[in-house]
């Protein structure tokens, strides 16, 4: 038809998903704890748009290196963040932090808070990751 636009998309998404119950608890509590500091939010925004070394986040977001390494370990527990170490010009060692993932779902049912996250997969790494399971199974 004309006017119609198609849309495909060749991402793959995985999906990490905390359920309130005994096993994961504190999973779940510690993630809606993380979202809910202002400063964690505010750090996850800026490095989803640009990665960046603590330094950079520091100077970027007007904020002390310590708030900064303090919300970086934070989310980095929460596996909301990944980080690299690269090598600077003059050899010195530093880390660049990434956002992991691409969306989250927070919902409530039946008194029951449910988060779902979603990570996007490269190809290789889902191929990888799907054979791991059907060798577990």
């Amino acid at each position: 038809m004309e006017g119609d636009i198609q849309l495909t998309r060749k991402t793959f998404f995985s999906e990490s998903h905390y359920a309130l119950d005994m096993e994961h608890e504190s999973s779940i509590e510690e993630i809606l704890d993380t979202i809910g500091d202002e400063h964690a939010r505010t750090v996850l925004a800026s490095i989803s748009r640009e990665p960046g070394s603590a330094k950079e986040l520091a100077e970027r977001l007007d904020l002390s290196r310590p708030t900064i390494y303090r919300r970086l370990d934070l989310l980095k527990e929460n596996e909301l963040i990944n980080d690299r170490t690269l090598v600077a010009d003059d050899g010195n060692h530093y880390k660049e932090y990434t956002c992991n993932f691409n969306s989250t779902v927070i919902s409530l049912e039946d008194d029951e808070y449910d988060v779902r996250i979603f990570r996007e997969e490269n190809l290789p790494d889902r191929f990888s990751r799907l054979w791991d399971e059907l060798g577990a199974k």
